[in-house]
């Protein structure tokens, strides 16, 4: 299994492309000196008036690296082609911040019209708002251009979804050049998730396997059963929302892998992570080391995967308007 696993990783990580080179720090420190002070001054101005939306801006950018790279099509409503796009797929439906993306890029705009794409927008208010709340602060070069295509069709099959296996996470990433060290960092973002029951209990409180009232043994059987009591309690709950990180989803910390060794990760996915020795033996070195280490290595995970599949250059365009392709 781990022969296999590792193969799968090689051959994919070969046949990833990673648009590194063309991105640099500082890019716009000509073109546009003030851009990342608009961002940074926005995020810190406004982010305390909803600190939660700092999860779900890393999560936009995350589902938006995934599908043809960081290049904000995660964030078009159409395109010419007409068809379904990335936001009407259904992990991006409980997506928020799709507001605060575009009161950044207006600023940008008047401030440097045509200069600051949207996809690196995504990637400081991102980076900017986990600061903000207390979490790890990591680099992010800019020069990321935006995409002309957003379709449903691939967010459906790319984004990792929290029922995925791990071979099938491995492969997820691996597709995106990240590695099994990325992907238990990354996951650790989850610190500060919540998620609505309709993501999860269905498949692992309410009927596992297809048999009506099973609970996952993978899961704690006093978690599952608190949460079974007190919150998830029917079928397709898209309303009630759980902590993913009970009890400290507010601080950007490790608890969250405390919480997979006690069978206590609320995905399918979460809990993936020990299954394997080798992400498991990742785990037990974070929870053995310092915060300001999982800071450190979440943010050179978080730099990687900024760098997925970028279009640089003269590759797509400057959206004026976030939401559409320019005219």
């Amino acid at each position: 299994m781990i022969k296999m696993i590792g193969f799968i990783i090689l051959s994919l990580l070969a046949s990833s492309i990673l648009t590194q080179a063309q991105l640099q720090l500082g890019f716009y420190s000509k073109s546009c000196p003030k851009a990342e002070k608009i961002v940074q001054d926005f995020v810190n101005k406004h982010i305390h008036n909803a600190p939660s939306l700092a999860a779900t801006l890393i999560r936009m950018h995350f589902h938006d690296c995934f599908v043809r790279g960081c290049d904000a099509s995660i964030l078009l409503n159409s395109t010419s082609e007409g068809q379904a796009v990335e936001r009407q797929t259904v992990p991006n439906l409980s997506v928020r911040g799709y507001d605060f993306i575009d009161r950044v890029k207006s600023l940008l705009e008047a401030e440097c019209p045509g200069i600051v794409s949207c996809a690196d927008t995504i990637a400081l208010v991102a980076r900017d708002a986990v600061v903000a709340t207390g979490g790890p602060f990591w680099r992010v070069p800019t020069g990321r251009r935006d995409g002309l295509i957003s379709r449903q069709s691939e967010a459906n099959n790319q984004i990792p979804a929290p029922f995925d296996n791990f071979t099938t996470l491995v492969t997820r990433f691996a597709s995106k050049g990240l590695d099994i060290k990325d992907l238990v960092l990354l996951s650790g973002a989850h610190t500060i998730g919540i998620a609505h029951c309709s993501v999860f209990a269905d498949r692992r409180l309410l009927n596992f396997s297809g048999v009506l009232g099973a609970v996952d043994p993978s899961m704690d059987s006093e978690y599952a059963a608190n949460l079974k009591a007190n919150k998830c309690k029917i079928f397709n709950d898209s309303r009630t929302i759980v902590e993913m990180d009970p009890g400290s989803r507010k601080t950007f910390d490790l608890s969250y892998y405390s919480l997979l060794l006690k069978r206590r990760g609320l995905f399918e996915s979460d809990q993936a992570l020990t299954s394997n020795a080798t992400s498991l033996a990742i785990v037990n070195q974070l929870l053995q080391g310092s915060l300001e280490n999982f800071f450190r290595e979440f943010g050179l995970s978080m730099e990687k995967m900024g760098k997925v599949q970028v279009k640089t250059g003269t590759e797509g365009e400057i959206r004026k308007h976030c939401a559409r392709v320019n005219s």
